[in-house]
């Protein structure tokens, strides 16, 4: 069965072309034109990956994969920006986005993106045979991908649960911002390390006492990060 893809773009020119790009490519697209309607049909469920553009009449997209997030909606979001806008990228992925893709879109770097999108979503998707790490209150369970902290499950996007699951799995050891965009985000051109701290900031925010002096993910300055089990 072919992947569905929603994409969300007011511009009808680029929509209808990448749309065109995409079934062509093989996938399933709806599209939609606003972002309430992005969110009512995303709410609805049954797409594999989701294309966003940032600036939509009626509501943003930041406002919208917020929204989705809040909503316990992970399906894997793109924004789509222009290259002037690397604050609003950042904002994105703090509110849960997965990736970008930089106006004027490259068709063949849309399908590699969406793609690895697609291929970090099924391999945390969790098969009920991986193992399960627990820190004091937290716990990382991997066998269903999902995070606990005491009796509440945390909502992670498919991204942060990946960059706090590949912490866990490395306990102690330094990594660095760009070994971790290498290995989580395929070494985005550009190098956005920053991209790295929002992501640590928003997973702290969730799982840590007191995000200013954390427990569980410390800054390596200088350097990068590690996880630290106590």
């Amino acid at each position: 069965m072919p992947y569905r893809v929603l994409l969300v773009e007011d511009e009808i020119g680029l929509r209808v072309g990448l749309e065109d790009s995409l079934r062509i490519a093989g996938y399933e697209v709806e599209t939609a034109d606003d972002g309430e309607d992005a969110f009512r049909r995303a709410s609805a469920g049954g797409f594999d990956a989701i294309l966003l553009d940032l600036i939509l009449p009626l509501k943003d997209g930041v406002t919208v994969c917020q929204e989705l997030r809040s909503n316990g909606i992970d399906t894997p979001v793109l924004m789509l920006t222009a290259k002037s806008q690397l604050e609003d990228r950042l904002r994105g992925f703090a509110v849960g986005a997965d990736d970008y893709l930089i106006k004027p879109v490259e068709v063949m770097e849309m399908l590699a993106r969406i793609r690895a999108v697609l291929h970090r979503s099924s391999s945390s998707g969790g098969d009920g045979s991986g193992p399960v790490y627990e820190f004091g209150d937290l716990r990382v369970d991997s066998r269903h991908a999902v995070v606990w902290r005491a009796n509440a499950r945390l909502l992670l996007s498919e991204q942060e649960y990946k960059l706090l699951q590949y912490l866990v799995t490395h306990p102690n050891e330094t990594l660095t911002r760009k070994h971790l965009l290498k290995e989580l985000w395929d070494s985005h051109p550009g190098g956005l390390s920053r991209t790295v701290d929002v992501h640590v900031n928003w997973i702290r925010r969730k799982i840590e006492d007191d995000p200013k002096n954390p427990r569980w993910i410390r800054t390596v300055y200088g350097k990068g990060y590690k996880f630290v089990p106590d």
